[in-house]
C-alpha cells in the first residue's frame, strides 16, 4: 500500500511537493485554505489573514531558466523575469501537465498537526481540517509542510519610539498593493530589502519625496549582468562558486565589494552594508540608482524617534510633514496548527537538519519545505528538498542519528552567521550551489564530473563553466530526465529569443574560445595553491 502524505498548501512547494510524491509512488493529499494554487505569486486585491500577499507590480528576481523545474523548462517566448502573473501562469501549466489539482482539497484549513499515539511505532499522524464549516480528521504516514514564511509580518513597534503619536498614515508592506492614493505624499519606507526598495522606486514616480532608512546599507544589484544576460547565469556557475570556496576569504571579500560595486560606488550613494564583507542578500532593482540620482528617493539612517508629523533618525538629520511610514521590516515564523515543541522557534530561528528535518523525531515522518532563503531561485532548491523528502518517507534513503543531526544544525548555523551575519533577514540564507549539490548527493543525483570528463567533456564543461540550473540534477540518479542533457545545451536560446523580437541580420559573433575555458581551468589550480598556502 503507497503511503499517505498530507501537504499542506498549494503554493510553489506544495506543488512541488505533490510532483514528488506521485514520482515516488506515494499518495499525497494537498489542504489548501484558498480557493487556487500559486500561494505568495497569486496577487489578490484584498489582504487576506494567514496568507501571503504581493503587491500588484511585484516581478521575480530570478530568470526562468535558473527558477524553473528540472523536467519542465518554462516556454521560451516567456521574458526572463517574469510578472507574478506570468509566473502564476507557468505553475498552472506544471500542474495540468502533471494532472497535479486532483490530489488538492481547496478551501480547506489545517487545524492541527499531532502525533498519534502510536507514533514511535508507526511515525504516523493526525491531521485535523475545517472545510465549510465543518472539521474533519484523518491520518497520514507523513507530513509535508509547504505554508512558507511571508505571512505574518514583523512590525517591531517598540524600536520605534514615538510612533504611538504619529499623526500620518503606517502599515506593513504586505498591506501595499499599488501606488494609487499616494501621488503628492511624503513617505518614508523602513527597510530595504527587495520588497522596500521595489516599493519605494515605484511610490517615488509619483510622490512628493520618499525616504528609505536602512539600518546596515545594502548591496543593490542589476537584474541584468555580462554580456545583458541574467544576473544568476552568471553569478551561480560551479566555477565561480568554487572560487569563492578555495580561495582566501580575505580575497573573496575584495571580489564581493569589486563586483558590487562595478555597476555604481555605494559609497557614494549612502547604500555601502555597514560589514561590506558579510554576503547578506544583495537587492535587486534596476532603478534606485537611477531614483537615487534623479532626487525622487533619499537614503537616511535608522529612525531613533518619530514625532506627529516627523522622523528623526540617528545621524541627528530630522525629515519633517512624514504623511506615510511603510514598515518593510519583514516576517516571522509562525505554525500555528503545529505543537510548539516540534518546530521550535527561537529567536526567529528554526532548528531543522538541513532546513527541513525536525531532528528530534523517533521516525523522519515530517519536514518543511522552502523554508529557506537561498542566495538564487526557491524553486529549484524546494524540488531537490522533495525529492529527497519522498525518498526518505519511502525509506530509500536514510537519516543520520539525533546526535548527528543536532551537530549538523550547530554547525551550519555558525557557518551562516559568518558569512551572512545575525541579521534576522538572514536567519535562512544558504549558499545556493554548495547547497542544491548537498541535496543532491543525499539522492544520488549529483553529475559525476569526473566520469563525464570522460564520456562528455563538451558537458562537463558546460556544467562547470555556465549556469547551474536544475536540469543538472536530471541527468543521472532517480528522477532521471532523458532531456536534460538537451535542456541545458538549448538554455541560451531560451533566454534569447523573448529578447529578439525585432529581426536583424545575421551576425557572426566569435564564440569562447577553448583558451578562455584553459585559462579558467588553470585559475582553478593557482585558487587550489593559494588555499593551501593560506591553510
Amino acid at each position: 500500500m503507497a503511503k499517505k502524505v498530507a501537504v499542506i498548501g498549494a503554493g510553489v512547494s506544495g506543488l512541488i511537493s505533490l510532483k514528488c510524491c506521485v514520482d515516488e509512488g506515494l499518495e499525497p493529499t494537498c489542504f489548501e485554505k484558498t480557493e487556487d494554487i500559486g500561494g505568495v505569486w497569486r496577487f489578490k486585491e484584498k489582504v487576506e489573514d494567514g496568507r501571503a500577499s504581493i503587491y500588484q507590480s511585484v516581478v521575480t528576481n530570478t530568470s526562468k531558466e535558473m527558477s524553473c523545474f528540472s523536467d519542465f523548462p518554462m516556454p521560451e517566448d516567456f521574458p526572463n523575469f517574469l510578472h507574478n502573473s506570468k509566473l502564476l501562469e507557468y505553475f498552472r501549466i506544471f500542474a495540468k501537465k502533471f494532472d497535479l489539482l486532483k490530489y488538492i482539497q481547496f478551501q480547506t484549513t489545517v487545524l492541527s498537526v499531532r502525533k498519534c499515539p502510536d507514533f514511535s511505532s508507526s511515525g504516523q499522524w493526525k491531521v485535523v481540517t475545517q472545510s465549510n464549516g465543518k472539521e474533519q480528521s484523518a491520518v497520514f504516514d507523513a507530513v509535508m509542510v509547504c505554508t512558507g514564511h511571508h505571512f505574518l509580518p514583523h512590525i517591531p513597534l517598540k524600536s520605534f519610539p514615538g510612533i504611538e503619536r504619529f499623526k500620518g498614515q503606517y502599515f506593513h508592506s504586505r498591506q501595499y498593493k499599488h501606488p494609487d492614493g499616494f501621488e503628492g505624499k511624503r513617505i518614508l519606507v523602513i527597510g530595504m530589502g527587495n520588497s522596500g526598495s521595489d516599493i519605494a522606486v515605484e511610490l517615488s514616480k509619483n510622490a512628493a519625496q520618499v525616504f528609505i532608512s536602512t539600518r546596515h546599507g545594502t548591496w543593490v544589484m542589476s537584474r541584468v549582468s555580462e554580456d545583458g544576460y541574467p544576473w544568476d547565469s552568471v553569478f551561480h556557475t560551479r566555477f565561480r562558486s568554487m572560487l569563492r570556496n578555495v580561495l582566501p576569504r580575505t580575497v573573496v571579500k575584495w571580489m564581493i565589494e569589486q563586483q558590487m560595486n562595478r555597476w555604481f560606488n555605494h559609497e557614494n550613494y549612502g547604500l555601502e552594508p555597514q560589514n561590506k564583507y558579510i554576503m547578506k542578500e544583495p537587492v535587486l532593482n534596476d532603478d534606485v540608482p537611477s531614483r537615487l540620482l534623479c532626487g525622487a528617493i533619499k537614503v537616511k539612517s535608522t529612525v531613533k524617534e518619530l514625532t506627529e508629523t516627523s522622523a528623526i533618525f540617528e545621524d541627528g538629520t530630522v525629515e519633517e510633514n512624514i504623511d506615510v511610514i511603510i514598515f518593510a521590516t519583514g516576517y516571522s515564523f509562525s505554525f500555528p496548527f503545529l505543537e510548539d515543541s516540534l518546530v521550535k522557534v527561537e529567536n526567529n530561528m528554526v532548528s531543522l537538519y538541513k532546513y527541513i528535518f525536525p531532528a528530534h523525531l523517533e521516525k523522519s515522518t515530517f519536514a518543511c519545505i522552502g523554508l529557506i532563503q537561498p542566495l538564487g531561485s526557491i524553486f529549484p532548491t524546494a524540488e531537490l528538498q522533495a525529492r529527497w523528502v519522498t525518498r526518505v518517507f519511502k525509506g530509500l534513503c536514510h537519516l543520520p542519528s539525533e546526535r548527528t543531526m543536532m551537530m549538523d544544525i550547530i554547525k551550519r548555523n555558525e557557518k551562516r552567521i559568518d558569512l551572512f551575519g545575525e541579521s534576522q533577514s538572514q536567519t535562512l540564507q544558504t549558499n545556493y550551489v554548495d547547497y542544491l549539490d548537498e541535496l543532491a548527493l543525499e539522492i544520488g543525483a549529483k553529475p559525476d564530473f569526473c566520469s563525464l570528463l570522460f564520456k562528455d567533456p563538451k558537458l562537463a564543461v558546460r556544467l562547470f563553466f555556465g549556469p547551474c540550473n536544475s536540469y543538472q540534477y536530471r541527468l543521472a540518479g532517480p528522477g532521471q530526465w532523458d532531456g536534460a542533457r538537451s535542456a541545458i545545451f538549448t538554455q541560451k536560446q531560451r533566454i534569447l529569443k523573448p529578447l529578439k523580437t525585432r529581426v536583424l541580420k545575421d551576425s557572426s559573433n566569435f564564440p569562447v574560445s577553448f583558451l578562455l575555458k584553459m585559462l579558467g581551468l588553470v585559475a582553478v589550480v593557482v585558487a587550489f595553491f593559494c588555499q593551501l598556502q593560506w591553510s
